[in-house]
């Protein structure tokens, strides 16, 4: 874990230098295509754009309506008298010089650019509506403002599959309609596979009390999704964990004989029923979701070996039980005739084994490896096991979102940037990147960043550019013409990289959510103390930046896009400036009950304007107002974790639908009944305080011992371990 946190400082300082050095781009593009040559802007105020279909088919349509959407949500005028923009299909006449080669026809395009006109041309519906994309994002500013930039293009794919896995069984369930905003975002950058990750959340009707009520995709929405999916160019691929992840749906007693332990996460191989219950769910995922492929999951099966299976895992190995089981599994969806995603993280540790593996469940599976920080050797012991063993292969980096207040960039762009490459160097065929909700805290509208990062790594050849990427991110997604949200991020980043480097985690929910009165928190609020101050200050600059980039805009007349995504940025700034203030409050707490002490035993040295008389808002006992000491500031901590409950629950209704966020409210509520509890234990210990009773040990006032004492300095850095 420490050399992630190195990893992680060193990431954050490698962006923050590229991005002081590097070069604004002419052109802000995600993904920025493989050939462009910018050439003159069109000011669109009087003209507008006149949108002209070639030879166009019935997708290719879809393209040109989507388009003329786009301008009027961003209040460009949609004209026969407008800037020609032409969608057409090959074959078209192409410039000289200009060619379209075999490389190109699944999915890329061409775009050539005159005074007069702008063409898109593509050999597939894909390649027309990726090129539609394109000039979406060569529109920069909105309504009077609003700029073409001209421009000539040839652009295709690195990676044939580029998507993204979505949790959907930890907590936040979206609503179908955001579901629906995803798809179409995903679309807009070039993606085109969306992956519902799913432990119990598809409902079965053959299965029906697996599904959580209230929170589940039924075979009607399922089917609504994949046809709302289609013209998109995205596939969905349900994910139904049908190894591991399974404990809820094992908690239930008709389904408890199949866990490898008692209501484990983990069936059991052994048992009779578990296939059954494998084949019952994906034939109906198959029925609903009418792609070519089905995800199995299978991963992080910690606990076999440990009950059922035991003596099979002793006379054989771990990782033989494994594959032994997985391809049971795929014999047994045979009839299915789909290809069949699992995740990569227990096989690879047996390169013998899964090159061993028969040749029809190479052919009838994908293997997905995933991990989720940088690499400082590259990745290739997690992708060769499978590529070198001749299976198709897809990479699965993470946003690293998972737990925090905020994705921590640092680690996920570098994550996503390096595995990425790397599977392209070793030929794997797809990238799946990953967002997941471990602690049912996470919230959709934090997760952009790293989404669109994705999905342009998988698109363009190599190494993606992190600096052209952090500097495009705000203008394409947002509409941000002053550059201020894109410093938001970079804040972000710095913010999990001060923390980090202080050897304290990242901003992450523990560190949120850590009493500073408790004992066990001392060491890690002692690291952290020093970075504080800018931590602090940071967090309320990504606030600011949010709210002039907003205010910017509407003064321009063109308001920013995505306002709920600014709203999450937001929310996650505050939840870091707490992370920070509640320490402070702590110090300052302890502080001024030192301070009250020894006026109380020295009142000669205090003031006679500053003691107080008997009675009145600033009156009482002189020892009633040293047990009281910094009273307000306990208040203060409770009025700034109940202001945060209430914007939290309004950004997780922009996106989810309300059930299971009571359980989150209710560490906030916990959290501030705590406080409250608190400051009432010190109002009845002012109460019943005697003239003359010695005064309480900061124990008895519930302070930590450490509250006696000013604070200790910070503990020396750990070493990180040298790496094996």
């Amino acid at each position: 874990m420490r050399l992630n946190q190195v990893l992680s400082a060193l990431a954050t300082l490698v962006v923050a230098t590229s991005i002081s050095q590097a070069q604004t781009p002419t052109l802000k593009l995600i993904p920025m295509p493989r050939e462009i040559h910018a050439t003159t802007d069109v000011k669109l105020a009087t003209k507008g754009i006149h949108i002209v279909c070639e030879m166009c088919k019935v997708d290719d349509k879809f393209a040109a309506t989507d388009f003329a959407a786009t301008l009027k949500d961003r209040k460009i005028r949609v004209s026969d008298t407008g800037f020609r923009v032409v969608i057409a299909r090959m074959p078209h006449a192409l410039p000289a010089g200009v060619t379209f080669d075999s490389a190109m026809k699944p999915e890329g395009y061409v775009i050539t650019a005159t005074s007069t006109s702008l063409t898109v041309i593509g050999a597939t519906s894909e390649g027309v509506f990726y090129g539609v994309q394109t000039v979406k994002q060569l529109i920069a500013g909105d309504g009077s403002s609003a700029v073409l930039h001209l421009a000539n293009i040839r652009d295709w794919p690195a990676m044939k599959y580029r998507g993204l896995s979505d949790d959907l069984s930890r907590g936040p369930f979206p609503t179908i309609d955001f579901i629906k905003k995803q798809i179409r975002t995903l679309a807009s950058v070039k993606a085109n596979i969306y992956s519902p990750y799913m432990e119990n959340t598809q409902e079965y009707p053959d299965n029906a009390i697996a599904a959580p009520w209230g929170r589940h995709i039924s075979p009607a929405q399922a089917k609504e999704l994949v046809a709302y999916a289609k013209p998109y160019h995205i596939t969905i691929i349900p994910e139904q964990e049908a190894f591991g992840h399974l404990d809820k749906m094992l908690q239930y007693e008709q389904y408890s004989v199949l866990a490898e332990t008692p209501h484990g996460a983990v069936l059991a191989p052994g048992q009779s029923g578990s296939i059954p219950l494998i084949d019952d769910m994906f034939k109906q995922l198959a029925a609903e979701y009418t792609g070519p492929y089905l995800h199995l999951g299978a991963d992080e099966t910690g606990e076999l070996g440990a009950g059922q299976t035991k003596a099979e895992v002793q006379a054989t190995s771990l990782n033989a039980a494994y594959l032994k089981f997985m391809n049971r599994i795929v014999d047994s969806l045979k009839p299915l005739n789909r290809k069949l995603l699992f995740w990569g993280d227990i096989a690879y540790h047996s390169p013998d084994l899964v090159k061993a593996m028969p040749q029809s469940f190479k052919d009838a599976t994908i293997a997905v490896p995933w991990t989720y920080n940088p690499e400082a050797n590259g990745f290739d012991r997690y992708i060769k096991p499978f590529t070198d063993a001749g299976f198709e292969t897809w990479v699965a980096p993470g946003i690293n979102n998972w737990s925090r207040v905020y994705p921590n960039g640092n680690l996920g762009l570098y994550n996503i940037q390096q595995f990425t490459r790397d599977g392209q160097r070793l030929g794997c065929d797809g990238q799946l990147n990953t967002i997941w909700n471990d602690d049912g805290e996470g919230l959709a509208n934090m997760d952009w960043y790293g989404i669109l990062f994705g999905a342009a790594a998988a698109w363009q050849p190599g190494e993606s550019n992190i600096p052209q990427f952090q500097q495009s991110f705000g203008q394409v997604f947002h509409g941000d013409l002053s550059g201020k949200i894109d410093e938001a991020q970079i804040e972000f980043m710095t913010i999990h990289s001060l923390i980090s480097q202080a050897h304290a985690g990242d901003a992450n929910d523990s560190l949120f959510w850590a009493d500073p009165w408790d004992p066990a928190a001392q060491i890690t609020i002692d690291r952290l103390r020093p970075s504080v101050p800018e931590i602090r200050t940071r967090a309320e600059h990504i606030v600011s930046l949010v709210a002039e980039a907003r205010q910017a805009a509407v003064d321009a007349g063109t308001p920013l896009r995505e306002q709920d995504a600014l709203d999450a940025m937001d929310l996650g700034a505050r939840r870091a400036d707490l992370i920070g203030y509640k320490i402070e409050m702590a110090d300052e707490m302890a502080q001024n009950y030192r301070n009250a002490v020894d006026a109380f035993n020295h009142p000669e040295t205090v003031p006679a304007n500053t003691r107080g008389g008997g009675g009145g808002r600033r009156g009482g006992s002189p020892g009633a107002r040293t047990i009281t000491a910094g009273g307000n500031r306990i208040t203060n901590l409770m009025n700034a974790y109940s202001a945060i409950r209430d914007e939290y629950s309004a950004v997780w209704m922009t996106s989810n639908v309300p059930v299971y966020l009571n359980n989150v409210q209710q560490r906030y509520d916990h959290t501030i009944q705590m406080w409250m509890d608190r400051t009432e234990h010190l109002r009845v210990l002012a109460r019943d305080y005697k003239t003359g009773d010695p005064l309480p040990t900061p124990q008895q006032l519930g302070f930590p011992a450490s509250f006696a004492a000013p604070p200790a300095p910070p503990q020396p850095l750990p070493t990180p371990p040298a790496r094996q």
